[in-house]
């Protein structure tokens, strides 16, 4: 059964900070990295918050959640809408690397630049070891960037949680609503407001 929840488990603490001299990038300087060959599109880093952070390593049940969230949710794509699966989204100072993410338009048009947050009606990641980045430094860099629809697919739970109604407060940003989707529910796929489709959870998990 579905649960409404206020969205208080974990406080919103940023990163901490090295204490030895380290440098922040903009995106525009991680596009320039890529494009001159410092940085290849391959290494396992992404751009969150100005930082250049290790990506967690995917084990094979985070990689079949993966692929089964984005089959599921490639079957119920209505026209104007696609399903990207790790690829990169533009952020004001980050370029995260969404497990599954909606994206509105075709994929022709991202020939020449990354989605924003007006192109993107939801986001996805997939938790297991990255629970925590998910639930704390992600789930606020989206409610910041104003993306409407957050989901954690819990791996360590076998939840679903579903995040709406972003609030960006700078640091504080987050989402006023939070609701759980047990693997017996079936959870709506809503996009610019409206639900297109209800999915069973179960089809969501390994």
């Amino acid at each position: 059964m579905a649960i409404l929840a206020e969205n208080t488990e974990l406080p919103m603490v940023p990163p901490a900070i090295p204490s030895v001299p380290v440098w922040r990038f903009s995106v525009a300087q991680y596009h320039e990295m890529l494009r001159a060959g410092i940085l290849a599109e391959d290494d396992p880093v992404e751009l969150l918050d100005g930082w250049l952070v290790s990506k967690m390593i995917k084990n094979p049940q985070h990689r079949l959640a993966t692929e089964l969230v984005r089959e599921v949710l490639d079957g119920i794509m209505p026209q104007g809408w696609h399903v990207n699966s790790q690829e990169p989204i533009t952020l004001s100072a980050s370029e995260p690397e969404p497990d599954v993410s909606i994206i509105r338009g075709s994929r022709r048009e991202y020939l020449h630049r990354h989605p924003v947050p007006a192109d993107i009606g939801l986001v996805v990641e997939i938790a297991d070891a990255s629970l925590s980045r998910d639930k704390v430094l992600k789930k606020s860099l989206y409610a910041q960037a104003g993306i409407p629809v957050y989901w954690i697919v819990n791996l360590v739970e076998r939840c679903v949680e579903a995040y709406t109604e972003p609030s960006a407060q700078g640091g504080d940003s987050d989402y006023r609503t939070r609701r759980d989707y047990a693997s017996t529910d079936e959870i709506p796929v809503v996009l610019d407001a409206r639900e297109i489709a209800r999915v069973p959870v179960r089809d969501l998990l390994p």
